[in-house]
């Protein structure tokens, strides 16, 4: 039946109905559908969804030529460029494997996670022969080579056929990702994710974005029925615009900026880099529809004069992942953006991507603070931080778990890693958070960032709300110093807002410590010129830790 709750999609069913395909067949039924659209633009370059379909088919055929295919693995170390949806579409209607790699990776690391993966193939931008060395990877593909002597990617799959080849994929074992968790709070774990996996994901945040349900076109490829009112869903499939920043080897990047996007009929325009008046310039020319990213993006966005006096009218949609918003970041595009749904979600790599979203449907209820409600056929519990499978009452803090057909097979070679979070298909996500009465998830900290001082729970993102709200903060971090005596103390690094560089740590604190408890008080501040973040926006506190020492 339908469901007629604010929380939940109007007029869409409770479940989806998921075609058992292949990723590549997300590719396919979009080309069908969109043809000559564009799909993807990177500066005076454009591609459109039936050129992308072509091009990774030869690409597929070429890996295929050169015996890689079905168990083999290929990794992407690509920032975000045409050549990676060609690949990383190529290298799954291969039957291949594909594994993210972050290109800003040092070469002692990206050496691990080739070597951890197993990669048979790497398609990169340039020279990593250093990194390679004693990894095993036979084959390495170079987009827009520097030296001489590398295969190049273009000339790499020019004459292949244009047809895909044949392949066979068991969705539900068969792997489509082997992606790699950020890593911000110790070593990164590979994670296995199947072809059903990334297509149900895909799905879920596609069918929840637009009112859509899946269907299945003439030739068994799945695209999207926008079933949902324009009243509702006033952007409509096929018409989408939006500044591409999320990297792709991100898990929100993959499956949201890039899958979600093919199956919306969308076009991406892609940033090298992020300039917000550059960002802000295209937005206006272009007449974006949408923005999304990580709260990082839209501090820097805030801060930009050109933000508040250019015309955004036509954005309709503002998404946010990969960490909680501020409460007063929110509030303030709320200002500047009336007409526009702001939503935030939530969810990590080992749940493909993601598990909550807050409604995109204009008449749904959207908290401050929260990051939505469960998607199609996911649930959460919220369980004791301390341990236990026992669900905890409403308003309760404690660490979410999230059961769900998105929720991965395990992390690769790490079976009692695997064991300690997976428990009766509950992931244990190692976050602290808290379900209110209508099912809307709050996100409290991380379990590895929370402090205990006297045995008391502090939660520094509490702390690092109440620096944000004074007009005196840009942004804020807040981690712990271990103290014998005590535990840990919260000690807070700050960056002051532009006009407030005599802002005085002990005004601050005395600002954020007379609104809490003793046992939550600030114990140091510390100004800073920037929080280190990572790639897709999470504050690396591990390295705000190694300053404390």
């Amino acid at each position: 039946m339908p469901s007629t709750s604010t929380s939940r999609p109007p007029g869409l069913p409770a479940s989806l109905d998921y075609p058992e395909v292949s990723v590549g067949s997300l590719l396919a039924g979009a080309a069908a559908r969109f043809g000559d659209h564009i799909v993807f633009q990177h500066g005076e370059q454009r591609m459109t969804y039936a050129e992308l379909w072509r091009s990774s088919c030869r690409f597929a055929n070429a890996l295929r030529e050169r015996g890689i295919g079905k168990g083999d693995t290929v990794a992407l170390h690509l920032p975000n460029c045409l050549a990676f949806p060609v690949a990383y579409y190529g290298a799954l209607l291969a039957g291949a494997t594909f594994s993210p790699a972050n290109p800003l990776l040092p070469a002692r690391d990206l050496a691990a996670q080739l070597a951890d993966c197993g990669a048979a193939a790497v398609v990169t931008f340039g020279p990593v022969a250093g990194a390679l060395a004693g990894t095993g990877v036979g084959l390495v593909i170079v987009y827009r080579p520097a030296e001489q002597g590398h295969l190049d990617f273009d000339e790499f799959h020019a004459g292949a056929p244009e047809t895909p080849p044949e392949t066979s994929i068991d969705v539900y074992q068969d792997l489509a990702h082997l992606a790699y968790t950020g890593g911000t709070t110790g070593r990164s774990k590979g994670v296995r994710l199947p072809h059903r996996n990334v297509v149900v994901n895909a799905l879920q945040y596609a069918c929840w974005g637009t009112g859509s349900v899946p269907v299945l076109d003439n030739d068994g490829n799945p695209t999207l029925d926008q079933i949902g009112s324009e009243e509702e869903w006033p952007s409509r499939i096929g018409t989408g615009i939006g500044i591409t920043l999320t990297p792709w080897f991100h898990a929100m990047g993959t499956i949201g900026a890039l899958n979600v996007s093919v199956l919306g009929g969308g076009t991406g325009v892609l940033h090298d880099r992020f300039d917000p008046p550059s960002y802000v310039a295209d937005a206006e020319r272009l007449g974006v529809t949408s923005m999304s990213g990580a709260p990082a993006l839209f501090a820097a966005l805030l801060a930009c004069p050109e933000f508040h006096t250019s015309d955004l009218s036509a954005v309709r949609m503002i998404t946010s992942g990969a960490a909680p918003m501020p409460h007063e970041m929110i509030n303030a595009l709320r200002a500047r953006f009336p007409d526009a749904v702001i939503a935030e979600g939530y969810g990590l790599t080992e749940v493909t991507m993601g598990a909550t979203l807050s409604p995109s449907w204009r008449s749904g209820t959207r908290k401050v603070g929260a990051v939505g409600v469960p998607i199609f056929d996911t649930e959460i519990k919220i369980v004791p931080a301390e341990g236990g499978e026992e669900p905890q009452p409403p308003d309760t803090p404690g660490e979410v778990c999230v059961r769900g057909p998105q929720v991965m097979q395990g992390y690769h070679h790490r079976p009692e890693e695997t064991a300690e979070v997976l428990v009766d298909g509950w992931l244990h996500t190692g976050d602290i958070g808290v379900l209110d009465q209508d099912g809307y998830l709050s996100i409290v900290d991380r379990k590895k960032d929370m402090l205990l001082y006297k045995g008391y729970n502090v939660y520094p993102r509490e702390l690092e709300e109440l620096l944000m709200s004074l007009p005196e903060v840009s942004t804020a971090a807040v981690v712990g110093r271990r103290a014998p005596e005590a535990g840990e103390l919260p000690v807070a690094f700050v960056v002051r807002a532009p006009g407030h560089e005599q802002a005085e740590p002990d005004r601050l604190m005395e600002a954020v410590n007379s609104q809490v408890v003793p046992y939550k008080q600030l114990r140091e501040l510390r100004f800073v010129e920037s929080i280190p973040v990572s790639a897709a926006g999470k504050v690396l506190k591990r390295e705000l830790r190694d300053q404390l020492t």
